[in-house]
C-alpha cells in the first residue's frame, strides 16, 4: 500500500507539544514494519528514515490549515507520489484532497482523521462551539468546513467511543451519513514513556502533582487554576505546571494570549513549580518520573488526552473531572464532579500506598492497547 500522510503542524517551533506530530512520528514507523509504504508531506520530517518525506509550508494560522488547503500544491503533490491512501490530518482539507485526486486523475482513497473536534456537547446535549476556532465569529464557518470534510472522506477515524458518538451526533444534525465510515483507532503511545512498574514508589504523605497540558484557555485552565489554589493550599500536594510552548511568536500571542496569562498566574502561586520540557522527550520522560500522579485538563469535550497517556504510561495515577473521554478511559475512583472531591482523592493518593499502587498499575495497563504496533495494525484494518 502506498499512503500519502498529509500531516499539518500547528506548534514549528515546539514539536514535542504537537499531538498531530507525535502521532505521527510513533505511527509511521509501526506502519513500515506493516510494509506500508509512507510518504509524509508535512513541515517536518516525522517517523524513521524509511518515511519518505515531502516538506509543505507550515501555516501560519489555525484557520489557514482548516480554511485554505492550497489546491495546487496537493494536485502536484498527488501526481509526484500517486498514492492509494491519502491520510488527511486536517480533516477540512478533504474536499480539496478529493478535487486535487480527480484532477490527478487518481483514485486513491481519503481517510480523514479527527485530532481535534471543533464543537463539543454540552450536558443537555446542545452542540457548542470551540471557543479557540470562533475567534471573528469564524466557529460556525470551520463547523461547517468540518462536516464538509467528512462528507468528502471515504474513512473517519476517531480516538474514542466518546469522539465517535459525538462526531456521529453532530454529522446527523449537518446532513452527513457516517455510519458506514467512522471507524475508532486511538493515538499510539510513546514507549520512551512507558516505565517499569517496579521503579514506581508510593508517596509517603506528600506527593507532587504534574499537570503537562496546553495552558489555552479553552482547556479550561482557569477552571483548573481554581482547583491548583486549594491542593497546594490543603491537600499535602506541591504541583508542576508544564510549560509546553516556551517563548511563543507574537503573531500567536496576538491572536491567542491566554497561556501567558495564565502561565504568571499560575507561577505566582506558592507550592507551584513551573517546568518546560525544553522540547526534549528525556527531560519530559524525567518530570513525569518525578511526579506521584498527574491532573487531566478541565476542556469542555475532551476527546481525548495524549498528555493524560503520557502520564498513565509513566504509571501515574490521573485524576479528572467527569467529562468527555476522561470518563469513558479513567478509572471511576479517580473522578470527580467537585473540588471537594478532587482534593479527597488527591490526599488518599498521598497518604494511602496501596490505594495508590492499585491506581498505578491499572493507569500502565490501560495504555497498553495503545502501543504502535496495536495502534497501526487498527489503523490498516479501519482504511481498507
Amino acid at each position: 500500500m502506498r499512503l500519502l500522510y498529509l500531516l499539518n503542524i500547528s506548534n514549528p517551533g515546539r514539536l514535542s507539544a504537537d499531538s498531530g506530530f507525535t502521532f505521527a512520528d510513533l505511527l509511521t514507523p509501526a506502519l513500515a514494519d506493516a510494509g506500508v509504504d509512507v510518504m509524509v508531506a508535512a513541515p517536518s520530517p516525522a517517523g524513521d528514515g524509511r518515511a519518505g518525506f515531502v516538506p509543505t509550508v507550515s501555516p501560519s494560522t489555525k484557520y489557514r490549515a482548516r480554511l485554505d488547503p492550497g489546491l495546487d500544491e496537493l494536485v502536484a503533490l498527488v501526481r509526484r507520489t500517486r498514492p492509494e491512501v491519502v491520510v488527511a490530518n486536517q480533516v477540512e482539507a478533504a474536499p480539496a484532497i478529493r478535487a486535487a485526486l480527480l484532477e490527478a486523475g487518481t483514485e486513491a482513497r481519503i481517510a480523514g482523521y479527527c485530532h481535534y473536534l471543533p464543537f463539543s456537547f454540552t450536558d443537555d446535549g446542545d452542540l457548542a462551539l470551540d471557543p479557540s476556532l470562533d475567534d471573528g465569529g469564524l466557529g460556525r464557518s470551520v463547523l461547517l468546513a468540518f462536516a464538509s470534510g467528512l462528507a468528502a472522506c471515504d474513512r473517519v477515524l476517531v480516538h474514542s467511543a466518546t469522539a465517535a458518538s459525538w462526531t456521529m451526533a453532530a454529522a446527523d444534525r449537518m446532513g452527513v451519513e457516517l455510519t458506514e465510515k467512522l471507524r475508532v483507532v486511538p493515538a499510539p503511545r510513546d514507549e520512551r514513556l512507558v516505565r517499569d512498574l517496579a521503579d514506581i514508589v508510593p508517596p509517603d504523605g506528600d506527593a507532587t502533582a504534574v499537570y503537562n497540558h496546553r495552558l489555552y484557555a479553552h482547556y479550561g485552565t482557569a477552571r483548573f487554576t481554581t482547583l491548583a489554589r486549594r491542593l497546594v493550599a490543603e491537600a499535602p500536594v506541591e504541583l508542576t505546571v508544564m510549560d509546553l510552548f516556551g517563548t511563543r511568536s507574537p503573531e500567536r500571542v496576538r491572536l491567542d494570549p491566554s497561556p501567558e496569562r495564565h502561565r504568571a498566574e499560575l507561577a505566582a502561586l506558592g507550592g507551584v513549580t513551573i517546568a518546560s520540557d525544553r522540547g526534549d522527550r528525556v527531560r519530559y520522560r524525567n518530570l513525569l518520573a518525578g511526579a506521584h500522579f498527574g491532573i487531566a485538563p478541565f476542556r469542555p469535550g475532551c476527546p481525548w488526552s495524549m498528555s493524560v497517556v503520557d502520564c498513565q504510561g509513566m504509571g501515574l495515577p490521573v485524576i479528572a473531572p467527569r467529562t468527555g473521554w476522561l470518563a469513558e478511559h479513567i478509572d471511576d475512583d479517580l473522578l470527580f464532579d467537585t473540588d471537594d472531591q478532587a482534593l479527597q482523592i488527591a490526599r488518599r493518593l498521598a497518604t494511602d500506598a496501596e490505594f495508590y499502587r492499585v491506581h498505578a498499575k491499572r493507569a500502565h495497563v490501560s495504555t497498553t492497547g495503545f502501543a504502535p504496533a496495536a495502534v497501526a495494525a487498527r489503523y490498516l484494518e479501519a482504511i481498507a
